[in-house]
């Protein structure tokens, strides 16, 4: 540019960059993952164990990623809203949701959903699973599974049992035992198993087909009383509270697993990297400490790849939805 006068030189120079600002905005152009803050949508509320697990994950998985991950829970409809917003979520890998066996295999087949609870999202991790404890309210006369049975028999339809709404896992769950026992009692529908604990606690209702993660640390706090866990081996973490082999109701097996799924057509290269950040999280020994408290079980790092999840959540859904259409359970 030597033969140019100041002036144009300034214009070229001007015209240059903005040539180039305007390549790397153009479509196409690869920018590092994370490039902004990660939204990790919570589909029910603050202080459930669904939440607690997805802000353990969050913290550490924000460290790995160099990013910000905003945890933000939607509620209603046993998770379905937060589902659809995912669902119709740009597939950049912005918008993340933790989820479970209620949100992502048992809301097919009790409502009539605009999306599709597999073939509308990415896999990205199964990151734990664990079974639900028969609770009760402190206060509640019966002292172990088969005298709880007996006062519902005797009480018929006057006791209160929390769920997280119409065909959540609690609701579920409280429908087998009923058809198993013979017994019947009314279920009481909440925003989430956390507002559930809390009318627990305080004496509201009587029940609760809960996870172990909301129910363990209120059980070793003494404020509720534990009947049974819905598993053929007791919790490690909670050796004193008996099987529902043991408790009288063989075979009452239920295991609340969690994942976390990504918006359909997610790069996967962004699938991949968000894997990544969960496989390091489930091996830092903090968080499996944290899991284990809450009654968590993680899946070996074999397990905990996109596929895996895919296959594991197509194989719940055979099972389940002949279940719950043969119980005829559907959304209220």
């Amino acid at each position: 540019m030597g033969g140019l006068s100041a002036g144009l030189r300034g214009w070229v120079t001007a015209i240059c960059a903005l040539i180039g600002l305007v390549a790397s905005a153009a479509p196409g152009t690869t920018q590092p993952f994370p490039s902004r803050p990660i939204t990790l949508m919570v589909p029910f509320a603050a202080g459930g164990p669904t939440d607690t697990l997805g802000r353990i994950l969050a913290e550490r998985m924000a460290a790995d990623l160099h990013a910000t991950i905003v945890v933000e829970n939607v509620v209603g409809a046993s998770g379905s809203i937060a589902g659809a917003r995912v669902a119709r979520a740009t597939p950049d890998g912005t918008t993340i949701t933790i989820g479970h066996w209620g949100t992502h295999v048992l809301n097919g087949a009790v409502y009539k959903l605009s999306y599709d609870v597999l073939a509308d999202f990415e896999p990205i991790a199964l990151v734990a699973s664990g079974p639900q404890l028969i609770v009760g309210r402190k206060t509640l006369e019966a002292g172990n599974l088969k005298e709880l049975i007996a006062w519902l028999k005797d009480n018929p339809n006057k006791a209160s049992a929390g769920t997280a709404g119409a065909g959540s896992g609690a609701h579920v769950a409280g429908v087998f035992f009923k058809t198993r026992t013979g017994t019947e009692f009314q279920f009481v529908p909440y925003r989430g198993a956390g507002p559930a604990m809390i009318d627990l606690v305080a004496g509201q209702i009587d029940l609760m087909f809960d996870q172990a993660s909301n129910s363990l640390p209120q059980i070793k706090n003494g404020t509720i009383k534990a009947f049974a866990v819905t598993s053929p081996t007791r919790l490690a973490s909670a050796p004193d509270i008996p099987t529902v082999d043991e408790a009288g109701l063989p075979g009452l097996y239920i295991s609340y697993w969690h994942g976390l799924w990504a918006p359909k057509n997610t790069p996967r290269d962004i699938v991949e990297r968000l894997n990544a950040a969960i496989v390091a999280a489930l091996a830092d020994p903090t968080v499996r400490q944290r899991f284990a408290e809450l009654g968590q079980e993680i899946p070996p790092r074999e397990q905990q790849a996109p596929a895996t999840l895919a296959a594991f959540q197509k194989a719940e859904i055979d099972k389940w939805w002949r279940i719950v259409r043969i119980a005829d359970i559907k959304a209220e």
